[in-house]
This record gives structure tokens, sequence and C-alpha cells, in this order.
């Protein structure tokens, strides 16, 4: 069976990758503190999928191979299988506090599989059969995949082809009858490092004389010509400090990653687009709602355990029972849920495209993507409130366990009979972390940012509105002609 254990997935991982981090060269990243909690994120997506209890959600049969395989590399046949996406990724959330980074290329290989095929039956090119045979690979051998889009974009005010650098959307430099050599860059890249594999894509719809950028292939993630950049998050050098109480959220992480791309040799068999301008803004719009869809999962179980750390802070501060407190909670609940309503309509709204593959309703996807944009920053504040402005001022775990002053923090950090001042501590920093910490980098900003900007989700739920409809609504209530 096609499933990797935890312990398997790390030893897939441990090669040799061209990595910096603070203007270092970084060598067996698996060892390295700042990394580690990112790579135990993904270590249990791996752990729930060998765990009984958890099959049903974390495992699939693939069309491709009749095979038992990890949901992630699943190509959707149903609304079921959307709607058990959305569960599943609450789930790791729930599991793990923050992004857990296996979803970009989940997402993008739905949208490569429909226009994919499109793009055949336009063209007679074949794609398709590229892109099936590449993914069950990734099927066979449960691989994680990362999803590339994002370009640096260089001067906002010009097209790609207008760049006074070309470099700033990645490009096709070359080809000959083996391949393709790109050049570019791709940013705010998630989970990039823990990741066998990469599915490049444009950022956006392209117009004719832009056929350089309007690239799409499979590649491994260390082959040559890539550079690699660890993006700082707030609070991150913590990992490095000896103890771990003031990490917050010690065991699990998430990861950005910078990635550039020099000259790198793509070979044809895993391009997947090549040209095609008129397709590169549906892939683009594909890709981006089933990612939109993903947030009304994710967001939401890293939300669940913020509302359990606030109620478990309010008990230890002695305010559990007052009304505006339980009333407080109550909205974050309220908000959360919201959200996954959001992401469970979206998927049972979903339909067959022609490929066979299901897809989410986009409207409605985006309308949760847009709700995700808000709803996670005021949950975040809630719990700011109610755990009060300690989280902003508490001493260091190393003044905490010091001879010295200890026992005297320990005294006046008491609350309540049977509250032990080190279980308050943990849950402060634990607040700490997913509101203004490195957690927070994967709850709030990337609830903004992620899958696109707020303005992205608004533009195309103008698209999907469908205003004339509306508007005739009125009209035949109002017998007007």
């Amino acid at each position: 069976m096609p499933l990797k254990t935890p312990e398997q997935y790390l030893e897939s991982i441990k090669r040799p990758i061209n990595l910096f981090m603070f203007g270092e060269k970084v060598k067996e990243f698996w060892n390295h503190p700042i990394i580690k909690p990112s790579i135990n994120s993904v270590m249990k997506i791996y752990e729930l999928a060998q765990m009984d209890e958890y099959k049903e959600i974390m495992t699939v049969e693939s069309h491709l191979t009749g095979e038992i395989i990890n949901r992630f590399t699943h190509i959707h046949q149903s609304i079921d299988d959307l709607i058990k996406k959305v569960k599943m990724q609450r789930l790791i959330g729930q599991k793990t506090a923050c992004c857990f980074q296996r979803c970009v290329g989940f997402d993008a290989s739905n949208a490569l599989y429909s226009v994919t095929y499109e793009m055949d039956k336009k063209y007679g090119s074949d794609y398709h059969e590229r892109f099936k045979k590449y993914w069950t690979e990734i099927q066979t051998q449960d691989l994680m995949v990362d999803g590339a889009m994002t370009d640096t974009k260089g001067d906002r005010s010009k097209r790609p082809n207008q760049q006074p650098d070309p470099d700033a959307y990645l490009h096709i430099v070359d080809e000959n009858d083996d391949g393709i050599i790109v050049r570019g860059a791709k940013v705010h890249q998630t989970g990039y490092l823990n990741s066998h594999k990469v599915i490049i894509m444009p950022t956006l719809a392209l117009r004719p004389g832009e056929e350089e950028y309007a690239v799409s292939f499979g590649i491994d993630t260390n082959v040559e010509g890539i550079t690699l950049i660890y993006g700082r998050q707030s609070c991150d050098t913590r990992k490095m400090e000896k103890g771990k109480l003031d990490i917050g959220n010690y065991k699990y992480g998430g990861q950005e990653i910078f990635v550039i791309f020099n000259n790198v040799f793509v070979p044809k068999e895993n391009i997947f687009m090549k040209g095609e301008v008129e397709f590169s803004g549906e892939l683009v719009n594909r890709f981006a709602g089933f990612h939109r869809q993903s947030y009304g999962g994710c967001k939401v179980g890293v939300g669940d355990v913020l509302i359990g750390a606030t109620a478990l802070i309010s008990e230890y501060n002695g305010t559990e029972k007052a009304s505006h407190v339980r009333d407080k909670i109550t909205e974050m609940v309220h908000l959360n849920e919201t959200l996954y309503s959001c992401g469970i309509a979206c998927s049972s709204l979903g339909f067959q495209r022609e490929a066979g593959n299901y897809e989410m309703d986009m409207l409605l996807a985006n309308i949760c993507k847009q709700n995700v944009t808000r709803f996670p920053y005021e949950i975040g504040r809630i719990a700011e409130d109610i755990a009060g402005g300690i989280i902003c001022t508490l001493p260091s775990e190393a003044d905490f366990n010091s001879k010295e002053i200890g026992d005297l923090l320990r005294k006046y950090l008491s609350t309540c009979e049977g509250i032990s001042a080190d279980d308050r501590y943990k849950v402060l920093r634990f607040i700490e972390n997913l509101t203004m910490g490195v957690a927070s980098v994967s709850y709030r900003t990337e609830s903004m940012h992620g899958a696109g900007s707020p303005q992205a989700q608004r533009i195309m739920i103008a698209r999907q509105a469908n205003l004339g409809e509306k508007k005739k609504f009125v009209k035949d209530i109002l017998d007007i002609e």
C-alpha cells in the first residue's frame, strides 16, 4: 500500500539542497531547530494516515491506480471527496495548530488535471497524459508536492513582458527537443523545503506576446540551479534558545521559502503548459478556487485550538464564569464555524469537470476565503482580550526557571487554587504564538494573503455574482419589460 510512515517520510527528505538562512548555507536542514517543527507538522499528516480511526478521512482509493493513497495525492472524484478534503484539513489543523504545508500541491494538481485535459482537447497535445503519469508516481510513492504560483512581479504597473527585468516573472529562456530552461523566482512558498517535488504555475492570466511566461511543470525541489532562502518569522530564533516553553507551540510550525530558479532545466515529459496563454487564467482561477476552499478547513482547525486555549486561560485566570467572557468565546465559535460552513458549502455545491474530476463552487469558495481574511483577526483579538496583557510582558523561560527569581515569578503568576503557574505559563505562551508569534504568520497573515489577497477574492466574487440575473428577479416581480 503506497502510504509512507512518518519515519519513512523523514528519511526521504534527507537530501542535498541549496538552502540559505541568516546569510549562511544550511546543511542537514532536517536537524535545524528552526526548521524541525515544520517537518513535524508534515510528519503528522503521514502519522494520521496510518491510524485506523482516521483512515476514512485521510486515505482514499485512487482512480488512477486503484490503490489506497493519502488523500493529499488524490484527484477529487465526487462531492464527498470535496467535503472530506475540508474535514481532513480541519482535523490536521486541530492536531498541529499551524500550517501543515501540503495543501498547495494538492490544490494545484486538481486544477491542472482539468486544465490539461481541456488544452489537449483544443490543441491535440498530450499534457493530460503527461500529468496523469507524473501524478501516478506521486501517488504510488506518497510524495509531498508544493505548488508554486506567486512571482516577485517587479513593477506592478507593468505586464510581465514590459518589466525592466524579465525575470520578475518566471519564464522560459531557452528550449530544445528534450525540454526547456527557465529563470525567475517563486516566493511565499509554503513547505517547499519539506516537499519532494513542486508544480510550477503562472501567477496571472497572460496575453498574446507573453507566451514565455505561460508555463507549468513539475520538478524535484532540489534540482541543479535552484537556490532556497528561508523566510524569517516573528520570534523564530526562540527555537534556537535553551528550553522550549518560550516557543509556545514547540512541537509544530509552518515554513515559507524564497525560491530562485537560475537556468533550471525541465524535461519535456514534466511540462504541462508551454505558451498556451488563453489557458493560463483558467489555471490560476481553478487553483485559487481549490485553495480558497482549503481555508475553510485548515484555518478552522487552528481556530479550534485557539478557542480551546482561550477557554483554558479563562479557567486558569478564574474568569471562565464571567458572562462577558462566555459571550466572547461564543463569538469566537460562531466566527470559526461560519468559516467551516463556507468550506463545506462550496464543496457541497461542487460539480464534475469534463476531465472527470470534481471542482468546488467558485463563488462560495471565494466567499469562504474573503471571510478568512477577516474572522481569524477577530478571533485572535478576542483571544488576546481574554488572555490579558501578560501575553506581551511575560518574562522568559530562563527567568521562570531561575534559582534566584523563579519562585517569585511562580508566586505572582499563580491564580486559582489547583492551577499550576507552569501550566498557565505554557498556555499564555501558546496564545502569544498563535496571535503574535511564529504561528500568527500561518494563522493571521496567511489568512489575509494566502491564496490571493482580499481584493483577488472580491474580483472573483464580482465576476461570479451574476447581477444581471438578480436584476431580472426584480423586473419579473414588478412586471418591468
